[in-house]
């Protein structure tokens, strides 16, 4: 057979109701015991000898088709796959697709799809991508109302998130409460953990690869939802029937329009809009715009105005080049904006990053046993740390602008994935990264080291720059370059069995400087350069998966370790807001995190669900350079502000019948990390507080459970208005669960006590949802 003459069959798999392109979708051959799955423009190609053979089209929530094709030539083959139909109890999966995953070298990688997240029950009844990754093994977060998440103990800041393959700097609204991704207009997303392709760069800790949908180009519809305190609207459509379509969403929050009815002066509130314009121009080239725009707006009695917010633009044009290879370039502009107003002291605040992105990626499709994956990505940084003017000509404000900084990343890859025996898989590639530092106003320089030691009062100081040098943005300062290799292997020991390995090296050259365990719009990113090294990750994983019960449940456990260097820390006191020179306050330290994830998956019937288990392990140490530094926290390892011992997550839904569903969430987790004052002196009046080692203490554990129900009332035809209630209920038991623990005197009595603040007791929710 593999002598015969090989034929390509390639094409694109849609969705038959609205004509969107669909990714992860399996095309088998079983009688070959070969397949493919599409990529994430629905594209796939695949070689197979001539003659008669069975073709096999699958996709979780969808029909799946199987018919006998004859290949006598290289052909193009389409698929429209239509979604199961409501009143089947559970969509069948063929056993071929599902030993294509169990045998795929892709581990560490976790897939949601849009109606999974739409059941889940959260805070104040908004669905929120990011609150669903929560759910998942080794993901979690610093606690309710923080920015961001972390992924297996990693920093938020070292998590790559792609909207549409343009970067995201804040992933969240109103300080953490929302997500800034509408479910409405997403199609599918992946988070990647470990084992991450090499297409992938810039970030340390996970890749959250998220796109939006194209559009529907057969037939104009709209959906949206009302809530409480929020509401969002998505219309898309044809602009020439099946050539080309629209899709535009938007949503806003509106409960500080109740306040203004309680004469509360105080308010807080955000607005995104996301759109895409998608045109066919054949059957070889797609031309691709799409965007998003989204603000937070807080406001404190009109003297203090917060607004913050994501801008994204991205041009890209598919094209299949040949039969067997398939082309995406990308032309990408990211911005993330900070602005603050400080009425009472007189002036204005506007910080942010810029960056420009040229992408151009490969597919291609060697044989049935091996495909490249392949490009080059360039990216142009402007950093502007922050800009102070008076807002008002009564101000005393003196004008003043931090230094800009400017950098150029830029990478090449190739990644190889080799089906090397019916029972062994892999995937490997290499990355190579450049970064260059480009020239700014007013670098310091320094004699040794930005930071110095005083050994007299046993503390880190800021040094003195020995000379200021200017030159041009268009000059290098420094320049880094880093190999970045990557290998996963699969071995599918049985049919629904298999064990998988894997290792990456991933380098993160702009870095988030902050002294919170959560991210904050104040925090403010900085490249590395002449004194600030990059971060380089080295990480190993090793799981077990198996699938059970003819498929109906599935397992899967892993194990990881993973190393990083040049983690950045802190000296005591150090002064990160409107610094600029902020080499003088940190200091390179190490990091290292371990442990164990358990993922248990019921995936057929009317009740369905998963229960994840993380065993987990983060801290750092930042050692002194010389013998007589002590280095932070006397150079001794400490748990990461995100170390969670135990993370539990339960997660369930029950279809009672076609009208009616049930969801629910439980939680735990261990309480975060925090250190606490262990004893206090007076001085001169004043008393002063002594600290425990840095994050030796816990908040206490944290647990909740939410529920929701939706009510779908039938709809009377095919084409009619449809719609559905969810009933939610967030914190049931109304735990108050401690965000923080702050020490302090007692005005009544002078005894010193312990105060602990909680964001929510239970919360009730109540979205009405609505499709035409």
């Amino acid at each position: 057979m593999w002598a015969q003459e090989t034929l390509v069959i390639n094409g694109v798999v849609k969705d038959a109701q609205n004509n969107e392109t669909l990714a992860g979708v399996n095309i088998l051959f079983p009688e070959l015991q070969t397949g493919t799955v599409t990529n994430d423009y629905g594209f796939y190609s695949i070689k197979v000898p001539a003659g008669t053979h069975r073709i096999e089209v699958s996709y979780l929530g969808y029909q799946s088709v199987s018919q006998r094709i004859d290949v006598q030539n290289d052909i193009k083959l389409n698929f429209q796959l239509s979604t199961a139909a409501q009143d089947l109890e559970e969509v069948v999966i063929t056993d071929d697709s599902e030993r294509l995953n169990i045998r795929k070298p892709e581990m560490s990688v976790n897939k949601l799809e849009i109606a999974t997240i739409q059941k889940q029950p959260v805070v104040f009844g908004e669905v929120d991508i990011v609150k669903s990754l929560l759910l998942l093994p080794g993901v979690s977060n610093a606690g309710e109302g923080s920015s961001g998440f972390n992924v297996r103990g990693g920093a938020a800041d070292q998590n790559l998130i792609l909207l549409d393959e343009a970067t995201i700097y804040n992933s969240s609204h109103l300080f953490g409460l929302f997500s800034v991704f509408n479910p409405d207009a997403i199609k599918n997303l992946k988070l990647y953990k470990g084992g991450i392709p090499a297409k992938y760069g810039g970030r340390v800790s996970s890749v959250l690869d998220i796109y939006q949908k194209d559009g529907n180009s057969r037939k104009f519809e709209a959906n949206g939802g009302i809530g409480l305190i929020s509401s969002r609207l998505l219309a898309q459509g044809p602009i020439e029937k099946e050539k080309s379509s629209f899709l535009i969403g938007g949503r806003s929050s509106y409960a500080h329009l109740f306040l203004k009815l309680t004469d509360n002066e105080n308010s807080a509130y955000f607005y995104d809009l996301n759109t895409k314009l998608t045109f066919r121009l054949d059957q070889r080239n797609t031309i691709l715009f799409s965007g998003y725009f989204g603000r937070d707006v807080f406001n404190l009695s009109d003297s203090f105005k917060n607004i913050y917010g994501n801008s994204v633009f991205n041009l890209r044009w598919n094209r299949v080049l040949k039969d067997n290879i398939f082309s995406n370039l990308s032309l990408i502009y990211s911005d993330y904006y900070y602005g603050l107003t400080l009425d009472f002291v007189g002036f204005n605040w506007n910080s942010g990053i810029k960056n420009f992105n040229f992408k151009y990626d490969l597919d291609h499709y060697l044989n049935r046993n091996l495909s490249l994956d392949y490009g080059i990505h360039s990216t142009w940084y402007e950093f502007n740390p922050g800009e102070i003017e008076p807002n008002s000509a009564s101000s005393g404000i003196i004008p003043r602008e931090l230094i800009k900084k400017y950098a150029l990343e830029s990478a090449v890859y190739l990644s190889v994935e080799h089906t090397i025996s019916e029972k062994l898989s892999a995937e490997y590639g290499i990355r190579y990264s450049n970064f260059l530092r480009m020239g700014q106003e007013g670098l310091n320089l320094y004699d040794e080291s930005p930071v110095t030691y005083n050994e007299r009062f046993g503390i880190y100081q800021e040094a003195d720059p020995v000379d200021v040098k200017t030159s041009e943005k268009s000059e290098v300062e420094r320049s880094f370059g880093n190999f970045e290799p990557r290998l996963a292997l699969a071995y599918s020991f049985a049919e629904d069995q298999s064990v998988k390995l894997s290792y990456n090296r991933m380098t993160q050259y702009v870095h988030l400087i902050t002294n919170t365990s959560s991210p904050t719009p104040l925090d403010v990113w900085t490249p590395s350069g002449k004194y600030i090294e990059p971060q380089s990750l080295d990480q190993v994983a090793a799981g077990y998966y198996r699938n059970f019960a003819n498929d109906e449940y599935s397992l899967e456990i892993e194990g990881y370790y993973k190393t990083l260097r040049d983690r950045l820390d802190y000296i005591d006191g150090a002064n990160l807001i409107a610094n600029d020179a902020i080499e003088q306050v940190i200091l390179p330290g190490e990091a290292r995190a371990y442990g164990a994830e358990l993922l248990l998956k019921k995936n057929k019937g009317k009740f369905t669900g998963w229960l994840a288990y993380t065993l987990s392990k983060s801290e750092q140490r930042t050692p002194g350079r010389t013998p007589i530094e002590p280095g932070i926290n006397n150079s001794e390892w400490y748990a990461t502000a995100y170390d969670k011992t135990h993370d539990v997550s339960l997660t369930a839904t029950y279809e009672v019948s076609q009208k009616w569903d049930f969801s629910a969430n439980f939680i735990y987790q261990t309480g975060l990390p925090t250190t606490y004052p262990t004893g206090q002196y007076v001085f001169e009046n004043m008393t002063i507080p002594v600290y425990a080692d840095r994050n030796s203490n816990r908040l206490p554990d944290y647990h909740r459970l939410d529920i929701s129900a939706t009510y779908t009332p039938k709809k009377r035809s095919a084409k009619a208005y449809s719609s559905s209630w969810n009933f939610g209920l967030y914190n049931v038991y109304a735990r108050k669960n401690a965000v923080s623990i702050n020490f302090r005197e007692n005005d009544d009595t002078s005894v010193n006590e312990a105060v602990k603040l909680s964001l929510f007791g239970i919360v009730p929710s109540v979205t009405y949802n609505f499709k035409f």
